[in-house]
């Protein structure tokens, strides 16, 4: 809770909350517990992006782009033909371990993982940073939410979201939901 309470006050999460979430039917249909740090982000803020930057994936998000289901599936069809033809990384070797998005970062094609390994609670899962547009893969020992925490305050560990602290260089920081920054949705 102190790394969510530390986000909120460095970035306010909406007035407004967001739809509750029926995160037994969300995991059923994943086919995976997830971690409560991210169900505390979700419960938090909803769909939607952090400094123009990075965008929270939500399950059952009226935005097909911010949709985890929609976009766990389409990034497991990607990333299964990408490994026919090129070595997965190192965290992915492991028989039975396998990646889960919760995030992506805004036009760069990159996605934030999480690294699931057999036998793990999800609460101790990593995050690995994947380009999107070529084969470099980033492993951060920290949870989804201190990991956002991280970028947003530039103490990760990274040589990406560059554009968030030389270009955008925000005095404070926002977040933007998905409703406010795509436009309602008829579903």
């Amino acid at each position: 809770m102190i790394a969510l309470d530390a986000l909120v006050r460095l970035c306010p999460p909406p007035a407004e909350p967001p739809p509750p979430v029926d995160w037994g039917r969300a995991e059923r249909a994943l086919g995976t517990a997830l971690p409560a740090d991210y169900k505390q982000l979700v419960e938090t803020y909803g769909d939607g992006v952090f400094d123009e930057t990075v965008w929270l994936l939500v399950p059952d998000s009226a935005h097909d782009d911010c949709d985890l289901h929609a976009q766990a599936r389409e990034r497991d069809e990607i990333l299964t033909g990408l490994w026919e033809f090129e070595d997965k990384p190192a965290g992915l070797r492991e028989a039975g371990a396998r990646v889960l998005p919760w995030a992506f970062e805004e036009g760069t094609g990159a996605f934030l993982y999480w690294l699931a390994r057999p036998g793990q609670s999800p609460d101790d899962w990593t995050v690995l940073y994947n380009e999107g547009r070529g084969p470099l893969w980033e492993h951060h020992g920290m949870g989804c939410l201190a990991f956002l925490l991280a970028v947003l305050t530039g103490t990760a560990r990274t040589d990406h979201f560059g554009h968030l602290h030389e270009v955008l260089k925000p005095a404070e920081h926002r977040f933007t939901t998905a409703g406010q920054a795509l436009g309602p949705t008829e579903r």
